[in-house]
């Protein structure tokens, strides 16, 4: 099978979970610049998501670039990748809404979401990897890049520290969306040699 298919829906996908974000901010009613800092938890935490989705859309469209084939299996590990996206929505909301972003459990969730797209991205590497052939363009890479280490850690240490202080928690989401900001440039460079 082809990839269009695939790409399509999770194209699709991903520009409803970013509408469905957007859907959810609601502008405040009086107009003052303290009205305004009153939602400003929920603007931040649609930007911090909206990054993500981005990132996670950019990536996708690069390894969906250099996948000649699909199956069943990397249909399956794709649903599976975007069942995790659909879910930061509502964890978005959670987070962002009546300063939630001060609670343990909404930061823990949230934090958890994201740990579950990079646990579900990389299943969906390496089925992509066990697929292709040895010329596939993901087996001339590394099969685990530093940022995957340091993105993983920094995850994984979210999690307790949500429970101990959440600004250091939310300041490890930022650090992951730092460092994933821009696609993996050896792919980009295979990409462009094709």
């Amino acid at each position: 099978m082809k990839t269009g298919r695939l790409e399509a829906f999770s194209d699709g996908v991903l520009a409803i979970i970013i509408t469905i974000m957007v859907l959810e901010m609601k502008a405040p009613e009086e107009v003052s610049l303290n009205a305004l800092l009153k939602v400003a938890p929920v603007f931040i935490s649609y930007l911090l998501s909206f990054i993500y989705v981005g990132i996670y859309w950019n990536n996708h469209h690069h390894l969906m670039h250099v996948t000649q084939k699909v199956n069943g299996k990397i249909l399956w590990a794709n649903l599976h990748l975007l069942f995790w996206l659909s879910l930061i929505p509502f964890t978005t909301s959670w987070l962002g809404e009546h300063q939630h972003y001060k609670e343990s459990l909404p930061v823990a969730a949230y934090g958890f979401v994201l740990l579950m797209c990079a646990v579900a991205y990389f299943v969906l590497e390496r089925v992509l990897i066990n697929y292709h052939d040895d010329h596939f363009a993901l087996n001339k890479l590394p099969k685990l890049k530093w940022k995957d280490y340091v993105s993983t850690t920094l995850y994984i240490l979210a999690l307790p520290l949500a429970f101990i202080n959440t600004l250091l928690s939310i300041i490890c989401f930022v650090g992951v969306a730092i460092i994933w900001i821009m696609p993996e440039r050896r792919l980009e460079e295979f990409m462009e040699k094709e």
